[in-house]
């Protein structure tokens, strides 16, 4: 028996993902009166409770309350005004605010999906969860469509003028559209995190990134009686033979020095390995689909870009699309990847440089270790040397 032909849809953009960005980018079109449907592979649970570190620069959490996304940010979220640089045992404190005078706000990146999509209930939105994308089409013509199949198992058809794919690291928007002549970078690091969340009151007031002779470690926060903490591990470690006593004893080992610093403990209730790439897709755009965030670029957490970046280029992303309505003119359209990609570059660099400053190669020789200790001892030394991280790790004015 032939299968029932799809239900058509039209809207002036499809979007591909329904995480942060492609929700932030749903409710700029729709603020600018710009019509757009939402498809998510995951349920709205899923995403919910999957817990995401998030470090926001002060430009991303305006553009999150200034287009009228509820301001919890605001309230739940934890201002930073700096970080400890840690090394040789001893903590190097950097103040932000004087430095450079910006702050970052931890919020994590689930809170920051809840708020968007609470947005898009509010204003009503058309965002789909639990259906997936089966094909994309004719995007090299001026009325693109994709297909996606929902969870009672029904086609639909999304035909459109623009398609955003921002449906993470496995895009299936990158992954199924062939461009031609189009580049991926990438590099595998030899290492991962080995993350827990704990419910313990905070060690240190500012986020504490450690270089040791036992690898890296980042004490981070969550909230007053919730902490989320790493450390640097092989990517293949299996999370079920670390028992807490043994996670403290070598989160502790890792920060160990002559000051005393000592890392308060508790219950932990969540262990994950994060692995570590960078990658990324030029162009990040072809025709008329268009990759915003982690479908076009990646990056390791050591320097707090991801979701950043991912927010820089829907508002790059929104501008082009904006123009290219309210004027006729697809110039800004055309000029997106390039934009884009200038800001990924520099976080791509501040990132790699953070990792390869703070981790201990597995295969390292004494001058390497070394090396990045000397690195370390330049910056923070150096009032210039802080202000380039400072001024990297709180964000670069956006596009």
């Amino acid at each position: 028996m032939p299968s029932a032909s799809p239900t058509v849809v039209r809207t002036r953009v499809g979007i591909i993902g329904g995480g942060p960005a492609g929700l932030l980018l749903s409710h700029l079109l729709a603020k600018a009166g710009i019509e757009n449907i939402v498809v998510e592979s995951r349920d709205h649970e899923t995403i919910r409770n999957t817990h995401r570190a998030g470090i926001l620069e002060a430009g991303s959490v305006d553009l999150l309350t200034g287009s009228g996304v509820d301001g919890r940010v605001l309230v739940d979220g934890d201002e930073h005004a700096g970080i400890d640089l840690r090394f040789n045992g001893e903590s190097h404190p950097l103040d932000f605010r004087d430095l450079v005078d910006a702050t970052v706000t931890l919020y994590a990146q689930n809170e920051v999906f809840v708020d968007l999509a609470a947005a898009r209930q509010r204003d009503g939105g058309d965002v789909r969860f639990s259906c997936e994308v089966t094909s994309i089409s004719d995007v090299e013509t001026e009325h693109p469509s994709f297909t996606f199949t929902d969870a009672e198992g029904a086609t639909t058809e999304v035909r459109c003028d623009i398609v955003v794919g921002a449906d993470g690291s496995r895009s299936f928007s990158r992954r199924n559209v062939e461009v031609p002549g189009h580049q991926d970078f990438k590099v595998e690091y030899p290492f991962a995190w080995f993350g827990i969340l704990t419910e313990a009151p905070k060690s240190s007031p500012e986020l504490v990134y450690a270089n040791s002779p036992h690898g890296f470690a980042l004490i981070s926060q969550r909230s007053d009686t919730v902490q989320r903490m790493y450390f640097q591990c092989d990517p293949a470690e299996d999370v079920s033979a670390w028992s807490d006593d043994r996670i403290w004893s070598e989160l502790q080992r890792r920060v160990d020095g002559p000051d005393g610093f000592e890392l308060k403990t508790g219950p932990i209730f969540d262990k994950t390995v994060l692995g570590f790439r960078s990658f990324v897709r030029e162009p990040l755009s072809h025709g008329r689909l268009f990759l915003a965030g982690d479908a076009g670029h990646t990056v390791p957490p050591t320097g707090a870009k991801g979701l950043n970046l991912a927010l820089a280029d829907v508002k790059v992303l929104f501008e082009a699309i904006d123009s290219f309505y309210s004027t006729g003119s697809d110039t800004l359209l055309e000029g997106y990847s390039d934009l884009a990609l200038k800001r990924v570059w520099k976080a791509q660099n501040f990132s790699y440089w953070m990792t390869s400053m703070l981790h201990t190669p597995p295969d390292a020789n004494p001058f390497l270790l070394r090396r990045a200790l000397g690195e370390l001892e330049t910056v923070t030394s150096s009032r210039f040397g802080q202000q380039y991280l400072a001024e990297s790790y709180t964000g670069w004015p956006h596009a």
